[in-house]
């Protein structure tokens, strides 16, 4: 028998802050942590769960990749800009803070047009912080296949990203 309240104390807050680094919204952040742990209590009543942190990690990321692409096709249907909230910072003035916001914004959206296995992999190393053995146990690979597909992810972004890059190099010049 599982102490679900202590599995939920030791990974909640993280589980809140990587579908936050995603997300940029606290609601959705806390719906994304919730569904996830509704899913990790279904997945531990049917078998043993080996790993709490490392399933949670997964499906609150899963989680909050499929509420990204929602929230992405609902804003291109619409045809309404996604309201983000500023990015905080002591030292960023008002035009820096936009600017990252925006490239947020596109981050975001560019990570949703990655393959999911891409996807999963560049939030785990980037907004979860896991090494790439931590990344491989999770996602059952081996620690040269999660390079490869790191690798893979961060051309992609690059490719979906050039454009922005491109265009605040011609707004500087």
């Amino acid at each position: 028998m599982t102490d679900w309240q202590a599995v939920v104390g030791r990974h909640a807050g993280g589980m809140w802050q990587t579908a936050y680094r995603l997300l940029n919204n606290h609601d959705d952040a806390a719906d994304c942590v919730q569904d996830a742990l509704l899913a990790a209590l279904q997945i531990a009543r049917r078998e043993p769960v080996r790993n709490w942190a490392a399933l949670l990690s997964r499906l609150v990321t899963c989680r909050a990749l499929d509420r990204l692409r929602r929230r992405m096709r609902r804003a291109a249907v619409e045809d309404t800009p996604l309201d983000w909230a500023e990015v905080a910072s002591d030292d960023a003035g008002p035009v820096q803070q936009a600017q990252a916001a925006e490239l947020a914004d596109r981050l975001c959206g560019a990570l949703t047009e990655l393959p999911q296995q891409q996807a999963e992999v560049f939030c785990l190393r980037y907004f979860s912080r896991l090494s790439y053995r931590a990344i491989a146990r999770q996602l059952d690979l081996r620690p040269s296949a999660v390079g490869v597909v790191l690798h893979r992810a961060r051309g992609r972004l690059q490719e979906l990203l050039e454009p922005v890059v491109s265009e605040e190099k011609n707004h500087e010049t």
